[in-house]
């Protein structure tokens, strides 16, 4: 079976391109801006951090509970609620309800859930013309592409490749880059499709047991338009969703903008109750691995994400790559951990099956996503910036070490890491291999250091080799101080 890239090699040509992977990285870090000034501004930021942590581990202590409470509720005011395992099973559910109700049209709001089940591609399979209708999402999905960003979809284009895709998409004027007139273009062509649709799906930010709704946040007011025209309203949403109370949002909604884009609050946060008069309302929860991730103490935190994409926007490697370089649905720290443990969760349930050492098997972490644990300085500023405070940078170096405990590390990383581990186990052949290193690196060749075998070094230069070893330098400023004192005496 052929390898599957790895990150770095899908990074590659991202970085090739040195002034567009500096304008993202500037992008991004602008938007990190607006957030830490607007967190500066709220006085209780850090307790309102603590007790959205609380709420959400509370919430999956008593998932069971609070999923049947949700559902009785929403039942009650007239929705009708579907439980879906797995992606398949969700699509199905989907596709059964559209074509229950003879739906060849819909439009669709941003959701990551649909976009982590493929829901496109499925629903234009099987005939239903599926139109994205938030600007980000539609300027990718007519470029055939897929969001780079969670929140911010099409970050890695510039105006320029917008209005070229426009312009060979919808028919506007070749070269006009102009902002005002890319989004009035896109306004009106959205608008048609608005009024042409027989059904809307959206995501969901939130669900609430306590009453059986649900929140949308949204800046465009794309998810509002699109629920009030056609009667037929399909929501699809992850368990993990879920918080106890209506009085939760207020914390929720306090962190969410500020963390996502530096706003103190969405333009439109739409709740739902029910359908409208003479509409009808489905809400579809989908497990898709993550009760399998529940199970698990180290890791179980992840599920309090509340996709803001704050640990994007500050992540030194996810800014300088590019969101693509993931192959994921969500990129950046939280998809590091997210995408190798639910490529990991067949193997780990096998093994309690069959025991340690069960095989392997294709598409299970080490192949698009093994090495995504490593794409990560720790610095550790994804973990500063969540707003549920999930210690991602502590989980992503656990999640090296079960990568490598399960044997998917590339052979040359374990032999690697094997022989650097025994270097810096010896301060004798440590202090022995720096003494060659000095001596060496000045007079050999570029190419003898910098080549094919040297992955690390195609993108990275060495420092100078300094003159003497720390350990040198501080014997000698010992031996000064001792000097000193004798000569004082």
């Amino acid at each position: 079976m052929p390898k599957t890239a790895e990150h770095p090699d899908r990074a590659r040509a991202f970085v090739a391109d040195d002034a567009r992977a500096h304008w993202h990285d500037e992008s991004l870090w602008f938007v990190r801006q607006k957030r830490d000034r607007q967190a500066h501004s709220v006085p209780e930021w850090e307790r309102l951090r603590d007790l959205a942590n609380q709420i959400k581990r509370h919430a999956i202590s008593r998932w069971t509970d609070y999923l049947e409470e949700f559902e009785k509720n929403a039942t009650a005011l007239g929705a009708k609620v579907h439980w879906a395992a797995d992606a398949e099973e969700h699509n199905r559910i989907v596709l059964g309800i559209l074509q229950d109700a003879g739906v060849k049209t819909i439009t669709k709001s941003k959701s990551m859930l649909t976009e982590e089940v493929h829901l496109n591609p499925y629903l234009i399979k099987h005939g239903i013309e599926v139109t994205d209708t938030d600007l980000g999402e539609r300027i990718v999905q007519l470029r055939e592409e897929t969001p780079s960003h969670i929140v911010l979809p099409a970050i890695h284009l510039k105006r320029e490749d917008v209005s070229e895709t426009f312009h060979d998409k919808l028919g506007t004027e070749s070269g006009n880059a102009d902002p005002s007139y890319l989004t009035e273009a896109a306004r009106q062509h959205l608008r048609e499709k608005f009024l042409g649709a027989e059904a809307s799906i959206t995501g969901v930010n939130f669900l609430v047991a306590e009453t059986g709704g649900f929140v949308v946040c949204t800046n465009e007011g794309n998810a509002d338009l699109g629920t009030s025209l056609p009667r037929l309203h399909i929501a699809c949403t992850g368990i993990e969703k879920l918080v106890p109370r209506a009085a939760d949002l207020a914390i929720y909604l306090r962190l969410l903008a500020r963390s996502a884009t530096g706003q103190p609050i969405t333009t439109y946060t739409s709740h739902f109750h029910g359908p409208r008069p003479g509409g009808e309302l489905h809400i579809v929860l989908v497990d898709n691995g993550r009760s399998d991730l529940a199970d698990d103490p180290q890791f179980r935190e992840v599920l309090n994400c509340i996709r803001c994409g704050a640990c994007m926007n500050t992540c030194p490697v996810y800014r300088r790559s590019g969101g693509h370089s993931y192959a994921a649905t969500v990129p950046g720290p939280i998809g590091s951990v997210l995408n190798p443990l639910h490529a990991l969760t067949p193997r780990i349930v096998r093994e309690s099956e069959q025991g340690e050492g069960a095989e392997p098997r294709a598409g299970e972490a080490g192949d698009a996503h093994g090495s995504l644990p490593f794409a990560c300085s720790l610095c550790g500023s994804c973990t500063d910036v969540c707003p549920v405070k999930i210690p991602l940078h502590h989980q992503l170096l656990a999640l090296r070490k079960t990568v490598g405990d399960r044997g998917l590390l590339p052979w040359g990383k374990r032999v690697g890491m094997k022989a650097a581990g025994k270097l810096l186990n010896s301060p004798k052949l440590f202090g022995v291999a720096g003494k060659l290193a000095r001596k060496a690196l000045p007079v050999l060749p570029r190419a003898a250091v910098y080549n094919r075998l040297n992955p690390w070094g195609q993108g990275r230069d060495l420092p100078p080799a300094p003159p003497k070893s720390f350990r040198q330098m501080w014997r000698d400023e010992l031996k000064q101080e001792v000097s000193s004192s004798n000569g004082t005496k």
